[in-house]
């Protein structure tokens, strides 16, 4: 597995748990300099204690004073920003028989609106870094397998990671001239906190290290879509380019079966 090559100032956000905790341990073990960022100071308190090189920011992505203060501090101790990872996000399912609308904001003030925030605070320090050693900055964001396609109970968190993935990639545009890179994350199903709550299979499932793995390797050779695993991320692609009709027939068959999964168990 490649790391991120020499030592960079990192700043991860959504560092307590997940594919975010597994990122700090391997990017703080190759001896980068990690600030922390998630909205509860103890796990992070708890990792940075085996990593005397950790600095912990605690910050909430639904606050853009918090966001701005997290980076601030981020600036006044490490110079200037090489990498900004921002991993942070959430998933709640709709249940269109009890539409809910405030689900929806909530899902996109994390995995949208939220990532928003952390980029707005963190380009300064970026371009920052870009003048002092005149290397590419590099920006990336863990978005979703679910951007690729719609799918059943997904409105609101297929919808916030589509687009974000949109938001990303319009800004890599805009920002190549400015010689910061931008790659962007669509993992298929990882084991963490989050999918545990997930009432429906998982196909080719992985675990947080292996998606962390996968995902530096990635950000070593700046790819611009780093997907995974990508047995399973292929076939979603391929659907995603299905005529309308196709795709929806392909989501109705998905809810048939997972109403017979629960009608059987």
């Amino acid at each position: 597995m490649q790391g991120l090559s020499g030592r960079r100032r990192i700043w991860l956000v959504g560092a307590s748990s997940g594919i975010g905790e597994a990122l700090a341990r391997r990017l703080l073990e190759q001896g980068h300099r990690v600030a922390l960022s998630a909205r509860r100071r103890e796990p992070l308190e708890r990792l940075a204690a085996h990593y005397p090189g950790a600095l912990v920011l605690p910050c909430d992505l639904t606050d853009p004073r918090s966001v701005h203060e997290a980076a601030d501090t981020l600036g006044t101790h490490l110079g200037g920003l090489d990498v900004l990872l921002h991993v942070a996000g959430t998933c709640e399912y709709l249940d269109v028989r009890r539409f809910d609308p405030a689900l929806v904001e909530r899902v996109f003030a994390i995995n949208f609106h939220g990532a928003v925030r952390v980029i707005d605070a963190a380009l300064p320090l970026l371009r920052r870094a870009r003048e002092q050693s005149g290397s590419r900055p590099l920006l990336a964001a863990v978005s979703s397998a679910a951007a690729y396609l719609p799918l059943p109970r997904a409105e609101a968190y297929g919808a916030s990671k589509a687009a974000l993935s949109h938001f990303l990639e319009s800004l890599r545009i805009d920002l190549a001239d400015e010689g910061i890179d931008i790659s962007l994350v669509h993992p298929g199903f990882v084991a963490t906190p989050l999918t545990e709550r997930n009432d429906f299979a998982m196909p080719l499932r992985i675990d947080a290290d292996a998606a962390a793995r996968t995902i530096l390797d990635g950000l070593e050779r700046r790819r611009l879509d780093i997907h995974f695993p990508r047995r399973f991320t292929a076939l979603v692609k391929l659907a995603g380019l299905l005529p309308p009709a196709l795709r929806l027939r392909l989501g109705r068959r998905l809810v048939r079966r997972r109403h017979h999964t629960e009608a059987v168990s």
